[in-house]
């Protein structure tokens, strides 16, 4: 058995996009030498690594043990390459971050903005996913750090609160809503809503919880920011244009411009606060190790101690 750096991280790439095809092109290879290399695996190995399902490839019981060993050894060569960068030009190294729709619109900016511009040689790998999978993608060892909503199962992951983030009914000014105090998630899917793209990942979180009533929301339109629906919803009264569900920070800074009026989502789901969650029981590389403590640094106290948060243990 024999394999090298290269055909470790194109596996965990492959994994990662759920295709060959994705996995050579975060890779920097062509179709046909990914290929080949993952053959070249699977005969020195004796058994097969993937398996073809219907909108790529997912990996068989030894592929996915020999990811978990590929993470290991990958992420030790990181720390070997961050440690010994600091004795030349600064620490390198690259931070694996998955966040929720809401960190990544309300949160996330001026945190990134700050520690990129102190740590000039360390990259921020970024994507949005909903809370469940990134608690998900930490447990399987995908990303180094999640923000995630205290909503979803963290079960085993280190967990540290950050900002209080209830979700919130946004209707246009003087609508029959405004002024209840608090408005269920069955009441909205009676009504025509404003919303974000399908794709996102606060689109699937609400979709999910509606399943679970057994309804189904009705967009009218989807947009491409928070903002956008306040200003859509605003804009809607006599009009019956639709209503929206937003974070209520992003409704107390729209709401005088907008012109819309919060009502709480009475749901336990709902009033939920963002969190930074952790693999329990590995230490971080450097880099993530560096961005772990810049956004805790940033944090302010009352956001901390503003609601308990399930789970929680200490920073390794």
């Amino acid at each position: 058995m024999r394999f090298d750096l290269t055909d470790l991280r194109l596996f965990a790439h492959v994994h990662a996009a759920g295709s060959i095809t994705g996995g050579a092109a975060a890779s920097h290879m062509t179709l046909a030498s990914a290929s080949e290399r993952i053959r070249a695996m699977e005969d020195s190995l004796g058994v097969p690594l993937l398996v073809r399902v219907p909108r790529g490839v997912q990996p068989t019981p030894a592929g996915h043990s020999l990811l978990q060993h590929a993470r290991q050894l990958l992420l030790q060569v990181e720390r070997l390459q961050a440690d010994m960068g600091s004795y030349g030009a600064g620490l390198q190294g690259q931070v694996r971050l998955l966040c929720n729709t809401s960190a990544m619109a309300e949160h996330l900016p001026g945190v990134l903005s700050g520690f990129l511009a102190v740590h000039a040689g360390i990259s921020v790998d970024l994507e949005e996913r909903p809370s469940e999978e990134i608690a998900d993608a930490l447990r399987l060892g995908l990303c180094d750090i999640g923000l995630a909503s205290d909503a979803a199962d963290l079960a085993g992951l280190q967990v540290h609160p950050l900002w209080p983030d209830p979700l919130v009914l946004v209707v246009p000014r003087g609508h029959a809503w405004a002024g209840r105090a608090g408005v269920t998630l069955a009441e909205v899917a009676a009504t025509p809503l404003v919303g974000l793209a399908e794709h996102s990942a606060f689109h699937a979180h609400l979709a999910r919880h509606a399943r679970r009533i057994g309804r189904r929301l009705d967009y009218r339109v989807r947009l491409r920011s928070f903002e956008s629906v306040c200003r859509l919803v605003g804009q809607g009264i006599g009009q019956g244009i639709g209503l929206g569900i937003v974070p209520r920070s992003v409704a107390v800074r729209c709401a005088r411009a907008a012109g819309v009026q919060r009502v709480p989502l009475a749901e336990d789901w709902a009033a939920r606060q963002l969190v930074l969650c952790l693999r329990a029981g590995e230490a971080l590389a450097p880099a993530a190790q560096l961005f772990v403590e810049h956004l805790l640094a940033g944090v302010a106290p009352a956001a901390v101690s503003a609601a308990p948060v399930r789970r929680r243990r200490p920073l390794s």
